[in-house]
C-alpha cells in the first residue's frame, strides 16, 4: 500500500509538473493564432537552427556552384517576406548528395539536394518545395517535435543508441541533425502543402505545379542506405488526395489573385546546366567490392552484401542485418599513436587490445576496445592509418555477443586500406545534366534517344523530364538529357 501511494504522489507531482510546464509554455502560432506548447523561443529557434545548420553542412557538403545557390537565394528571399514570419534571417543550401529531398529545420534554414532540383522542371515548381518547406518552419512543425522531444526525456529518461561521448567522437548524427530525419504528421503535410501553395502564389508563381511535382515524386521508386539522408517521402507522408487538395487549393488562390502568376520553365532550366547527376564517383564510390576514393586517393574493400553510405565526413558501411557498423572518417590528430590514445579518452573505452603496426606501408595503431552505453558495451575494432600527413580512422562496431563473428570484415577492410594509384579508378568523371533544345516536333523518346540515352534510362529521364516517352515535345523547347 506504501509503494502505492508512493507511485501516486509521483505520478500526480509529474502530472503537476506537466501542467506547469505546459502552462509556462504555451506559445502562439504565427499561422493558425493559436496558443500550442512549446519548450522553444523564437530566439531558441535560431540558435538550434544554426547550430543544426553546421552539422549538417559538415556531414553533407555544399554543392560547389555560387551561382545556383544565389539563384535559389534569391527565389527564398523574396518568399521569406510574405510568410507568417517574416522577420525570420530565412537561409537555403543546395546540398551535394544525389538523394531527392528539401527539408527545413527551426530558425528558417531551408536545404534543397542537388538531387532534387534535377527532378523540378520549372521556378514554380521549385516555388511550391520551397513553400511547402517555409510552410513547416512557419507553423513550427519541428519546433513542437523537439519540443515533445524534450518533455519525453525529461519525463521518461529515454537513452541513446551510443554514449554520447562515441557519438560524438565518431561523428554520428547529433540531435540538431536528426532533425532533418523527424517525420511530420499527415496534418502537418496538409498544412505545409497548404502554406506551400499560398506562399508560392503570393510570390507570383502558379501553384498548380506543385502538384505535377508531386506526380513526379509519385513516378519514382526511391531507395536509400541504412543511414542516408532520407528521400522526400521517408520525412513527408503523403496525405490523402494530396494532389487533389493541392490543385484545388492553388485553383482557388489563382482566381482571387490579382497578379499574372508565372511558371519560368526556361529560367529554371538554364540554371541546371552542368548540374551532376546521381553519384559524384570523384568524392567516392564503389566498384565491385572495394571502396575507391580518387580525390583522396585510398582505397579499401568493402564487405560484401553491407550498403555504403558516402558524406563528406564520413563514410558509413552498415551490415545486411543492421546490428553492425564500419566507420571511417579524417582524424584530427597528428598521429595513429595520439588519435587512438584521443579515441579511447573522449569514448570512455577500456583497451583490450593496441599495437602499433603497418598498413601496406603505412604506419598505423590498431585497437581493440571496449566502450560503454546506457543501455550495453559497443565492442570495437579501430585502426588508425597515417597517408599524405593526414590520420584516416576506422572504427567497426557491434555488440560485445556479435564482436567475434564481425571481426574479420571489419578488420579485412582495415588492413587493405591503401593508395589508390590507378589512373582507370582516379580519373573518372560524373554524370551531368545537359539543357538541349529542340530543333522540331519531336517525341520525347527519340528526342533522348537522339541525345545517346540508353535504353534501360530512358523511363528515368522521362521522370526526370516530368512528361511521358510518347509524349510530342514542341519545337524549340528545352529538355533534359544526361551527359556521362
Amino acid at each position: 500500500m506504501k509503494k502505492n501511494k508512493k507511485f501516486f504522489y509521483a505520478v500526480s507531482a509529474f502530472c503537476v509538473i506537466s501542467v506547469l510546464i505546459w502552462i509556462i509554455s504555451c506559445a502562439v502560432n504565427p499561422v493558425t493564432g493559436k496558443k500550442e506548447f512549446m519548450l522553444l523561443t523564437e530566439a531558441d529557434e535560431s540558435a538550434l537552427g544554426a547550430q543544426t545548420d553546421g552539422q549538417i553542412v559538415e556531414t553533407y557538403g555544399v554543392y560547389e556552384n555560387a551561382e545556383l545557390n544565389q539563384y535559389i537565394n534569391d527565389i527564398g528571399k523574396r518568399m521569406g517576406k510574405l510568410t507568417h514570419r517574416p522577420n525570420l534571417k530565412y537561409s537555403y543550401k543546395v546540398l551535394d548528395t544525389p538523394v531527392v529531398n528539401a527539408f527545413a529545420v527551426p530558425g528558417g534554414y531551408v536545404y534543397f539536394t542537388r538531387g532534387i532540383l534535377c527532378y523540378l522542371n520549372n521556378e514554380a515548381e521549385l516555388a511550391g518545395v520551397m513553400g511547402h518547406e517555409l510552410g513547416h518552419v512557419n507553423a513550427r512543425h519541428s519546433a513542437k517535435q523537439y519540443s515533445k522531444a524534450q518533455l519525453a526525456q525529461l519525463g521518461l529518461g529515454i537513452g541513446v543508441v551510443l554514449s554520447e561521448n562515441f557519438r560524438k567522437y565518431a561523428g554520428l548524427a547529433q540531435f540538431g541533425v536528426q532533425l532533418m530525419f523527424l517525420k511530420f504528421s499527415r496534418d502537418n503535410e496538409r498544412e505545409a502543402d497548404d502554406l506551400g501553395v499560398l506562399y508560392s502564389t503570393r510570390t507570383g508563381y502558379d501553384a498548380l505545379n506543385m502538384a505535377t511535382f508531386f506526380e513526379t515524386l509519385e513516378r519514382m521508386h526511391p531507395s536509400s542506405g541504412a543511414n542516408a539522408l532520407p528521400e522526400w517521402f521517408s520525412t513527408h507522408p503523403n496525405p490523402v488526395d494530396r494532389i487533389g487538395s493541392v490543385r484545388r487549393k492553388a485553383t482557388e488562390l489563382k482566381q482571387k489573385s490579382t497578379q499574372t502568376l508565372v511558371t519560368n520553365r526556361d529560367q529554371y532550366l538554364k540554371q541546371l546546366d552542368g548540374l551532376v547527376f546521381g553519384e559524384d564517383p570523384r568524392q567516392g564510390y564503389v566498384d565491385g567490392n572495394t571502396f575507391y576514393h580518387p580525390t583522396m586517393r585510398f582505397m579499401f574493400p568493402v564487405p560484401q552484401g553491407w550498403t555504403v553510405n558516402n558524406t563528406p565526413a564520413q563514410i558509413q558501411i552498415v551490415s545486411p542485418q543492421q546490428d553492425a557498423a564500419l566507420l571511417m572518417a579524417l582524424d584530427e590528430n597528428s598521429t595513429p599513436a595520439i588519435a587512438s590514445q584521443a579515441f579511447v579518452q573522449n569514448a570512455s573505452a577500456t583497451v583490450l587490445e593496441n599495437n602499433a603496426l603497418q598498413v601496406n606501408g603505412l604506419a598505423a595503431q590498431k585497437l581493440v576496445t571496449l566502450v560503454p552505453q546506457e543501455s550495453d558495451t559497443l565492442q570495437v575494432a579501430s585502426m588508425f592509418v597515417k597517408k599524405d600527413n593526414q590520420v584516416f580512422a576506422f572504427h567497426g562496431l557491434s555488440s560485445r555477443a556479435q564482436f567475434k563473428g564481425y571481426r574479420g570484415a571489419f578488420e579485412s577492410a582495415m588492413s587493405n586500406f591503401k593508395n589508390l594509384t590507378d589512373p582507370g579508378k582516379m580519373n573518372v568523371k560524373p554524370a551531368q545534366l545537359k539543357i538541349v533544345q529542340t530543333n522540331g516536333n519531336v517525341t520525347l523518346r527519340s528526342l533522348l534517344t537522339q541525345n545517346g540515352t540508353a535504353a534501360d534510362q530512358l523511363e528515368e529521364l522521362a521522370v526526370v523530364n516530368g512528361m511521358q516517352l510518347n509524349q510530342n515535345v514542341d519545337a524549340k523547347t528545352l529538355v533534359k538529357v544526361v551527359n556521362k
